[in-house]
């Protein structure tokens, strides 16, 4: 490692320098998106620990390998065997003053429309002190009085702003159908190949929503009991037909050309999803056979035997879960999905057809106008003239992920009996969690659609 590399290291962990790798082979990195990713770390690092603190698993291993674990836990006064330091309350904590954390910098960074003032430097550097800050946070937590009143009234806060990332991540869904569309019609006005990926992709996207329909109906249900399963499956299914009627209707084309079947394709395939994943996420139900013993019926006989290994079931869901929950997080702070969630989208006349439209940089094309070396990888610093990316929108959706976050890994309102192995065991909450939500994003595409028409002397722009 070469002295101007550690030199630049100690710059992005005490100074305003962008954080880089050292390896000069790695491709050049911009500095909003090194930031970003910087505070992604952060993120990533204290949901691993919440994750290790719901585990009985790594909390039996860690009694059995460390050596004087009982003294230890005893002089860092966490109780006689750490059960201060584990449970549904730990996490609470720990989340807690991830929250404030992210809180803060919201309020700090509130208006920062240039990167070269003060409050933007400390947003872009300074990052081994802002990992002392987030640790002291994480921990002081662990002092607050009166915890029985704080645990109860924390609950509740956590269970506002889950929701509310839940919302934010279902109106993206429902931009970012709007925008793959309207990139791909715009494409289409100059080349026909286009048109016919249109087609191919609408079709392929239908093909998934119908087999899911179709798979749903015949592994959850059967010709006895399941009628929760039933309804659902068939109501959720006639929603997705009553959506993509109304997008090509001659109401809503008149009123919005660029609608169309490709973004209702989109979310009855997210609608599918949502009601597979609700439907695995009901409590079994169970009845006697003829030899009076309990089965468990409405669920498919296979998936009985993929939960066997409940440890690698839950260490692939979980990490898939929270993969997709830092996608959100990194995607919905950048410049056009901020303005999306204000009803502010680009114009067709702007769009520039590409097979990976959501990959357009933030910053312009010319920003590449500072770039440094510092014998590692090479930085760009593409804020020169001004922020690519709303600070403020960026910690505060990392503030609702964090209590999104806290309310996943603790199974929401049953978090007495939560464990991260048992993390996906049927409960009731999570159910009508996953259900509501998928119709709240039917809702919300419903009403990019209808609003022209019940609002004529608006201007709305899909």
């Amino acid at each position: 490692m070469s002295a101007r590399c550690c030199a630049g290291q100690l710059a992005c962990c005490c100074g305003t320098a962008a954080c880089s790798l050292c390896c000069k082979c790695c491709p050049k990195i911009k500095q909003s998106t090194s930031t970003r990713f910087m505070y992604a770390l952060y993120f990533i690092l204290v949901t691993i620990i919440c994750c290790v603190m719901m585990s009985t698993t790594v909390a039996n291993e860690m009694k059995t390998h460390i050596p004087f674990y009982k003294q230890m836990c005893k002089g860092i006064q966490a109780g006689e065997m750490c059960e201060k330091l584990v449970g549904y309350s730990a996490v609470y904590k720990v989340c807690f003053g991830m929250a404030c954390f992210f809180f803060l910098f919201f309020l700090f960074t509130i208006k920062i429309n240039s990167s070269k003032s003060c409050r933007a430097y400390i947003h872009n550097g300074f990052w081994l002190i802002k990992l002392i800050v987030l640790a002291a946070m994480c921990s002081g937590a662990f002092f607050i009085p009166d915890q029985d009143t704080f645990l109860n009234a924390w609950r509740y806060v956590g269970a506002t702003g889950g929701f509310l990332f839940i919302a934010i991540q279902l109106i993206l869904l429902v931009e970012f159908a709007h925008k793959w569309n309207k990139n791909w019609t715009a494409g289409a006005n100059h080349k026909q190949v286009w048109n016919g990926l249109l087609a191919l992709v609408t079709l392929i996207l239908y093909s998934i929503a119908v087999a899911a329909l179709v798979l749903m109906a015949l592994f959850y249900t059967r010709s006895e009991g399941c009628m929760y399963n039933k309804v659902l499956i068939g109501v959720n299914g006639g929603l997705c037909l009553f959506v993509s009627l109304v997008a090509i209707s001659p109401c809503v084309q008149n009123r919005q050309p660029h609608s169309g079947l490709l973004q209702s394709g989109v979310i009855s395939c997210y609608v599918m999803y949502l009601t597979f994943s609700a439907l695995s996420s009901k409590p079994p139900e169970t009845i006697l056979d003829e030899n009076n013993r309990n089965i468990t019926i409405c669920v498919p006989e296979f998936s009985q035997g993929l939960h066997r290994d409940e440890n690698l079931v839950t260490g692939l869901g979980t990490t898939i879960l929270f993969g997709c929950i830092l996608y959100s997080c990194l995607t919905s702070t950048t410049r056009a999905s901020s303005e999306a969630l204000r009803g502010i989208y680009a114009t067709a006349e702007t769009e520039v057809a590409r097979c990976c439209f959501c990959c357009v940089p933030d910053g312009d094309a010319d920003a590449e106008e500072h770039v440094e070396k510092r014998g590692g990888q090479t930085v760009v610093y593409d804020e020169k003239k001004g922020t690519v990316y709303s600070y403020a929108y960026f910690h505060f959706v990392f503030f609702l992920a964090s209590l999104y976050v806290m309310m996943t890994v603790t199974h929401w309102f049953h978090y007495e009996s939560a464990q991260i192995e048992k993390f996906f065991t049927g409960t009731w909450s999570i159910f009508w969690i996953k259900m509501v939500s998928c119709w709240v994003c039917v809702g919300l595409y419903l009403w990019t659609l209808i609003a022209p028409l019940c609002c004529p002397t608006r201007e709305f722009s899909v």
